[in-house]
């Protein structure tokens, strides 16, 4: 039986330089129950093992590190699944993310006295610059996430919450329940999807979901990713998974493509390049959405692949 204590989950890929900030905030943080750390090293090549292991030394609060070999998030994010399984509650903090003061006392009180099986908060954002091209549309795309300032349950993907500030009821994972590594990101690399097909998964069989304005992180934005670049690479990839294990295309193909996603590429090309030019501030999302759709066609033509 799970004992009535919260394991906070840190997956980490070479990112000494912002776990110690990260861990200081932690085990300043107020529960309501018993918590311990738990930092799931990823196959780090900087100083990640020296650095907990100094922070184990200087023990505040119960600590562990693991190691987990199987590149990605979405394998760090099972290995945290199965280290919790003897405790009641499971909560996951990203290493470029700093938790607010009632973080962790909201997360846990939520979780117990409401019964959910689940819960998430807001995300704000720090960025070190910002281009006159970075509109306020595109700041989600970041993880921002403020959806009010009011507390309620979610019943349906219109209010969405994500893994790097979310808290579960470990007795979902009981049976085997685990992030799907066919959406991993390995290393530094960009995009996923492993925590939007689980919030799915949880929606679709009716687990209790809850928002909690003030289970609050805030999100540090590297500098490379305040670039148009990366939006473009992060649709894409998002599209490529969409084509690989989400659309079932039917009908006449073309290079195992879809015959009528050529006539929506030559939209989005149409449309992107309008933009450019006439709305210049305003193009980017058409941009992403024409990288998105290059990605579905790739997809579709690798999942088409004859066996």
């Amino acid at each position: 039986m799970a004992t009535n204590h919260i394991l906070i989950a840190i997956c980490s890929y070479n990112a000494e330089k912002l776990l110690p900030k990260l861990l200081d905030s932690l085990i300043n943080q107020k529960c309501p129950i018993p918590f311990s750390v738990l930092i799931v090293d990823n196959n780090s090549t900087d100083n990640t093992r020296e650095l907990a292991n100094t922070f184990a030394q200087n023990l505040k609060v119960p600590f562990k590190y693991v190691n987990e070999f199987q590149q990605g998030i979405a394998f760090a994010r099972n290995r945290a699944i199965e280290e919790s399984l003897s405790y009641k509650y499971l909560a996951f903090i990203d290493t470029d993310e700093l938790p607010y003061k009632n973080w962790l006392q909201a997360a846990a009180s939520t979780l117990i006295d409401q019964k959910v099986d689940c819960v998430g908060g807001k995300i704000s954002i720090s960025l070190p610059y910002r281009p006159n091209w970075l509109n306020d549309d595109l700041l989600p795309f970041y993880g921002e996430l403020n959806h009010s300032n009011k507390a309620f349950n979610i019943f349906d993907a219109s209010t969405p919450i994500w893994s790097g500030n979310i808290a579960y009821n470990t007795h979902i994972f009981q049976d085997k329940l685990r992030f799907d590594v066919r959406y991993n990101r390995k290393g530094k690399g960009i995009g996923g999807g492993e925590d939007e097909i689980m919030f799915q998964y949880l929606l679709q069989h009716n687990y209790t979901i809850a928002y909690e304005p003030e289970m609050e992180v805030l999100h540090l934005i590297a500098d490379e990713k305040v670039k148009r670049l990366y939006f473009l690479k992060l649709h894409y990839l998002a599209g490529k998974k969409t084509g690989l294990y989400t659309i079932n295309p039917v009908g006449k193909k073309i290079l195992r493509v879809p015959r009528y996603m050529y006539m929506q590429l030559l939209m989005n090309i149409y449309e992107t390049i309008y933009l450019y030019f006439l709305k210049p501030r305003i193009y980017m999302r058409k941009a992403m959405s024409l990288s998105h759709h290059l990605g579905m066609m790739v997809g579709a033509y690798i999942a088409n692949k004859p066996s």
